[in-house]
């Protein structure tokens, strides 16, 4: 990758973005960095950033939004292009897996041994529906 350029965040449309601030947060660890408004399109946003790492996710809710790709699972979600989940890095998978599901989310995939070597995956859906893929990666330390 050239010097400098990174993913800076990932954009989710929602149809509840209050709902779905509170759940990010509760979920991940989220800290709500910017909340705003696009006046000309009436589009609110929230812009979500871990602390201490600084990886962001805008949840985006536009009156009249309706839903688009609500996959079963990955394999319905990898026969339409575009995006179909977001993926977390997760100490403690099983434990994250079912603290998720307490808060709300739907199982998708049971937490199981990824098809990377060495790596332990699970799927969720949020309460709103979207695919959210947890891995469990060796952590060094």
């Amino acid at each position: 990758m050239p010097d400098g350029i990174r993913l800076d965040h990932l954009g989710l449309n929602v149809a509840d973005l209050a709902a779905a601030t509170a759940w990010y947060r509760e979920a991940f660890g989220y800290a709500v960095e910017l909340e705003g408004r696009v006046d000309a399109i009436e589009l609110d946003f929230v812009m979500l950033i871990e602390p201490g790492a600084g990886r962001r996710l805008e949840l985006l809710h536009r009156p009249g939004s309706g839903p688009g790709l609500r996959a079963a699972d990955p394999a319905e979600a990898a026969l339409s292009e575009g995006f179909g989940h977001v993926a977390f890095d997760v100490p403690g998978l099983d434990a994250t897996f079912d603290r998720l599901i307490g808060l709300g989310a739907r199982p998708v995939m049971t937490p199981r041994p990824s098809p990377e070597p060495g790596i332990r995956m699970a799927f969720v859906a949020d309460p709103e529906g979207n695919l959210v893929e947890l891995l469990e990666r060796p952590r060094e330390g």
